[in-house]
């Protein structure tokens, strides 16, 4: 009788290796990832990870990218009709949401895309978007970097988490104005979700409003 073959292991690639370091990420935070835990997980020699990736710093670099590429930039297409202002608002929702699904990735991210392929595609999008309705490239330069900023900040940590559930922890005598902020962390999804939206507008706002400076100085901009 012929012996039964033995099941081949997945062949080890880099898809392979940044799939299990970012599951390995996401469920035990930046200081898990080690290529020693990493090649454990994959169930290979810590070696055989250098064929791939020079170091372990590689990796996250592309566990990071791998989040950006989630990031929705179809509104900022040439052909789509969204005006620059609800294409900035519906990018900050998709890259809320990317975020959100990989919070232990956010440190990484808010340091700037570096040479990180898809993270380069999301800042060469927005700042195109920016300058064909108009903006200078000065200030679409900056709107970029603002909205990185704003979510990358919201996606840090929860405001609503900062309180404990405990209503005898803030004394009307020293904080009059927090006798419902022990209500915060039961509400947090509500919350951030609400900060976020309203964050989101005012900025908007703002930026409209510069919008419409830029385009009475200049003599008109396209919308």
């Amino acid at each position: 009788m012929c012996a039964m073959a033995r099941p081949r292991k997945p062949l080890l690639n880099r898809d392979r290796i940044v799939e299990t370091a970012g599951a390995l990420v996401d469920a035990e935070g930046l200081a898990a990832l080690s290529t020693r835990r990493l090649a454990a997980e994959l169930g290979v020699s810590g070696p055989s990870l250098y064929n791939h990736f020079r170091t372990k710093d590689e990796i996250l670099d592309a566990v990071a990218d791998a989040v950006s590429a989630k990031i929705d930039l179809s509104m900022f297409a040439p052909d789509d009709p969204r005006d620059w202002r609800t294409a900035l608002h519906d990018w900050a929702l998709s890259y809320r949401a990317a975020l959100a699904d990989h919070p232990h990735v956010v440190p990484v991210l808010a340091q700037g895309p570096g040479r990180r392929p898809a993270g380069l595609k999301v800042a060469d999008a927005v700042f195109g978007a920016m300058v064909r309705a108009g903006w200078p490239p000065a200030q679409a330069t900056h709107i970029g970097a603002l909205m990185r900023y704003f979510v990358t900040g919201s996606a840090l940590g929860s405001f609503a988490r900062g309180f404990v559930d405990d209503e005898t922890a803030y004394d009307p005598a020293d904080y009059p104005h927090l006798g419902q902020a022990h209500r915060l962390a039961e509400h947090r999804e509500k919350v951030d979700e609400g900060a976020f939206a309203t964050g989101l507008r005012a900025l908007l706002d703002g930026l409209g409003a510069r919008y419409e400076q830029e385009a009475h100085v200049s003599g008109g901009a396209e919308t």
